[in-house]
């Protein structure tokens, strides 16, 4: 018995199965769409022509959205002198069919449940094809595409789908580009300081940038000591801080202010980054608060900063040595599971490529490093801000601004970059030259000290979008903390006794 029991469970079934679809459902909503037009704006938002499965109906649904885009009437009668006059549906003509769908239409009220259905076979249809293409290609792999890779391709086609309801979208027409740019200054003008980009918090930078824009790749360069890390971390804080979202019909939230912050630390543990945040925001110094060296006002400070804190969408992932495509994988996880504005990286010298790639060459590493997170910035459409170190040849010159030849590994970082911010500090040289008290050379250097001090520079050595130039910002040491610099314009007036 076991043994026939187990024979008729091995009986091969029948292998072929239909793919997930509703023509119902597609005759229903498109008759819906031709009786009455507003059906159209219900199902427009998310349903493309590619997601019905009768290729009759694509060009049906295609024709009807540019008629009715165009504030033309879609109906059975204008429709179909814009489709093919051969188009013929089994023994009906295109004529009678349109006549049918009009008859057989859904009502309105129902157009958006129906396009909702239309739309979720399609989906089940494309991770069909996911699905089939992993399992050949899991069969058939050859020897340079490794069981890690073909993960990594099929977690990112799975994040296209869930993002967008489709896997490579190809060519668009170059209107629909036309309409996101528009859309694009048309949200700058309405946005407070009319920036069309995410707002740093620092007003001079986001003047010169225009706010960090979508699908940009920002390197944030300096040499150690300089305050890069600073400078990242304040950013991610302000835009974190600034975050306000909005409820969409589908139950998806939607950022209209600030930004949600993934922070990838490979330098510092969580714990020390939070530690540094706190010091900035409660203005303690971190050595004092590493110390105990702190009074009651500071503490009621340092509490209400990590209250405020608790609160902001800030992320941090603190895994040191993270290969490129870890990191990859990860921020699609953040963007599908909790949203994802902005992606910092702490730095870039620190990341790892493949093992094929960074066992040749570490340039040739960090130009798969570099090239992956432009790539991973268009493909999220959220701005990368990326750290990285600049070589000690800046050292060997008298004027130490930094410049592009400057950057480590620079051919593919320059490259690849849309933005190159160099963060530049003449305090700290000067500090390291001090002459000996009493001399007339420590009178200058006091001169000079008094000039620069509490000053940083923001060097936008590179910018696509706008021009290039320089930024000059507070800086505070003991809280490794950028704000604004006041101009003399804002200042009082000086009292002339």
């Amino acid at each position: 018995m076991a043994l026939a029991a187990r024979a008729i469970t091995q009986t091969p079934s029948e292998t072929y199965r239909s793919a997930p679809q509703n023509v119902e459902a597609e005759q229903a909503l498109l008759g819906a769409i031709l009786v009455n037009n507003e059906a159209f704006y219900r199902v427009s938002d998310f349903l493309e022509p590619q997601h019905f499965f009768e290729p009759v109906h694509r060009v049906i649904y295609e024709v009807a959205a540019q008629l009715i885009r165009a504030n033309k009437v879609a109906s059975p009668v204008t429709i179909k002198t814009f489709l093919p006059a051969d188009l013929a549906i089994g023994d009906i003509n295109l004529a009678q069919y349109l006549a049918r769908l009009a008859a057989e239409a859904t009502t309105i009220i129902n157009a958006e449940d129906y396009g909702r259905s239309v739309y979720d076979l399609a989906v089940r249809r494309a991770l069909i094809g996911i699905g089939e293409d992993m399992v050949n290609v899991a069969y058939d792999a050859p020897v340079d595409n490794p069981p890690k890779a073909q993960i990594e391709d099929t977690e990112k086609r799975l994040f296209e789908l869930a993002e967008k309801g489709q896997y490579g979208s190809g060519f668009e027409a170059f209107d629909t580009a036309l309409h996101t740019a528009i859309d694009m200054a048309s949200n700058a003008y309405r946005r407070d300081g009319h920036l069309s980009g995410m707002a740093t918090g620092l007003a001079d930078l986001d003047r010169l940038m225009g706010g960090l824009q979508p699908s940009d790749l920002i390197i944030v360069a300096g040499r150690p000591g300089m305050g890069k890390t600073a400078l990242g971390t304040n950013i991610a804080f302000n835009i974190a801080k600034a975050w306000q979202g909005e409820l969409q019909a589908d139950g998806s939230m939607k950022t209209v202010n600030g930004g949600i912050v993934g922070f990838f630390s490979l330098e510092m543990s969580a714990e020390q980054l939070a530690t540094r945040i706190i010091a900035e925001q409660a203005e303690v110094p971190s050595s004092n608060i590493r110390r105990g060296r702190i009074d009651e006002a500071e503490f009621a400070r340092i509490v209400d900063a990590a209250r405020e804190m608790n609160k902001i969408p800030l992320y941090v992932d603190q895994t040191g040595g993270l290969a490129i495509a870890q990191l990859a994988a990860r921020a699609r996880r953040l963007k599908r599971q909790r949203g994802l504005d902005i992606i910092v990286v702490d730095y870039i010298q620190l990341m790892t490529g493949s093992s094929r790639r960074g066992s040749d060459n570490r340039v040739q590493e960090v130009t798969e490093i570099t090239n992956a997170l432009k790539a991973l910035a268009k493909e999220l459409n959220v701005p990368i801000l990326a750290l990285s170190q600049l070589s000690r040849q800046v050292e060997n010159r008298d004027d130490k601004r930094p410049q592009l030849s400057d950057l480590r590994e620079s051919g593919s970082i320059e490259q690849d970059a849309d933005v190159v911010l160099f963060v530049y500090r003449e305090e700290y040289y000067l500090k390291n030259k001090e002459p000996k008290p009493g001399t007339v050379e420590y009178v200058q250097w006091q001169d000079q000290m008094g000039a620069v001090h509490g000053q940083a520079e923001i060097i936008i050595g590179k910018q696509r979008h706008g021009p290039t130039g320089t930024v000059r910002l507070h800086f505070e040491d003991t809280l490794t903390k950028f704000s604004n610099l006041a101009s003399e314009d804002s200042l009082p007036v000086a009292f002339e006794p």
